[in-house]
């Protein structure tokens, strides 16, 4: 969930990527033209594959700890959403209709539901994505990031997820064949007959040539999902130990098995580093992973395994400072892993994430204050303006991650993924 983007997405622009990649590596001499931010959205950096994602974070985020999001930002969240319901990754153009050209996201459809159903008085609008999100499901049960493709279990986990969010059981909701989102989730488990042992009970991104791959993106989600929980978590009571996962996985049946095995795998893998590790696209250098490590504090919190997420916390508390600067989805993302454990988003490792979010964007309101867009937010955003744009490394990190993504199914990546939530 954060900055990042899953491999779908990077897979569904790789050629666009890859067929400018030469050009920006070649004239380096000539840097691509600042991006234009329309009024109303939170960040700095290029929209283009990450628009909605961000803006739904970082509205959900202000959401939880208490405040109203300005109007401004609401509308614009609300404006980008097409006739029939769906989401694009982001519409430079709002005005001009959804067309067969317009390339709609199931993910960003997906968060979009959970932030808008969370500050209320957007019924139409949330009904109108379920209804759309009902109408890609796949024969399997599942989704895919492109509606269209085969399902993964990304993409089918974080619709569950807003499902739940939404008041909507995710069981109910069936495919022509009568498949639900678990019936195409599920299988995505590794099981006995996967390699490494070490890897059971995680969640493949994808099967490929009838091969499943541990994937820290999908297992998170899934275990979210299987928990039938969206991205906000309360704060658990006492400690739930995770129960010794089976010699063999396929033992586990259904949600609460499925749960289980994830559970087990992604508190192992935080164990080795205290974070989470992904390797960088084209490349065997591995680094830390950011926003998976802040997806698995959240999907292990929602089943009340505190202990199991409490080093990653105290790691993201004292790393993540750098990756999430001026980052509204990695900064949306901390603030939701704070009130999953508990912790004050205003003194997260010395940060007030709260100030740092709100800074990226038009001022929101205390609850119960008058929730109108008021006339020194232009001033602020102008203000904001004179800041120095961060977005060069992120754009550096898309046109090497999107040359390697499309046959890696490596689901989410790093920070500028959502691009995405994270590469």
């Amino acid at each position: 969930m954060n900055v990042r983007r899953s491999a779908a997405a990077l897979a569904a622009s790789a050629v666009l990527c890859v067929a400018a990649a030469p050009a920006a590596f070649a004239d380096t001499a000539s840097p691509s033209p600042a991006p234009v931010i329309p009024s109303g959205l939170y960040g700095k950096s290029d929209p283009t594959y990450d628009g909605v994602w961000r803006q739904s974070f970082a509205l959900l985020a202000q959401h939880t700890v208490g405040l109203h999001p300005s109007r401004q930002a609401v509308d614009w969240l609300t404006g980008q959403q097409c006739a029939n319901g769906a989401f694009a990754s982001f519409r430079a153009d709002a005005g001009k209709a959804c067309d067969a050209t317009t390339m709609l996201d199931s993910n960003a459809t997906a968060v979009a539901v959970q932030a808008l159903k969370a500050l209320g008085g957007q019924d139409a609008a949330v009904q109108k994505g379920i209804d759309w999100l009902k109408s890609v499901q796949n024969e399997d049960g599942g989704w895919s990031f492109v509606p269209g493709s085969p399902s993964e279990a990304s993409s089918t986990a974080l619709v569950i997820s807003s499902l739940a969010a939404a008041g909507v059981q995710p069981q109910t909701v069936t495919s022509k064949a009568g498949k639900s989102g678990f019936d195409a989730l599920l299988p995505f488990q590794l099981g006995c007959e996967d390699q490494p042992a070490a890897d059971r009970g995680a969640f493949a991104y994808e099967v490929k040539d009838g091969k499943k791959a541990a994937n820290a993106d999908a297992t998170a989600a899934a275990l979210l999902a299987a928990q039938v929980k969206g991205a906000v978590v309360a704060p658990a009571g006492a400690d739930s130990p995770i129960a010794a996962l089976p010699a063999c996985p396929a033992a586990l049946n259904g949600q609460a098995g499925a749960a289980q095995g994830a559970a087990a795998y992604l508190a192992e893998a935080l164990k080795k580093n205290g974070h989470l590790t992904a390797a960088t696209p084209g490349s065997d250098q591995v680094l830390p992973d950011y926003a998976n490590t802040a997806d698995a504090v959240i999907a292990l919190s929602a089943g009340g395994h505190k202990q199991a997420a409490a080093g990653a916390l105290e790691w993201l508390k004292a790393n993540a400072g750098a990756w999430s600067k001026d980052n509204p989805a990695a900064l949306g993302t901390l603030i939701l892993t704070a009130h999953a454990t508990g912790t004050d988003p205003k003194a997260f490792g010395g940060t007030d994430l709260v100030s740092a979010l709100n800074a990226t964007g038009p001022a929101p309101t205390a609850h119960g204050a008058t929730a109108s867009s008021k006339p020194e937010d232009g001033k602020k955003d102008k203000d904001k303006d004179k800041d120095k744009d961060s977005s060069e490394n992120t754009n550096l990190w898309w046109i090497i991650g999107a040359g390697g993504a499309a046959g890696m199914g490596i689901g989410i990546l790093l920070s500028g993924r959502r691009k995405r939530q994270q590469p």
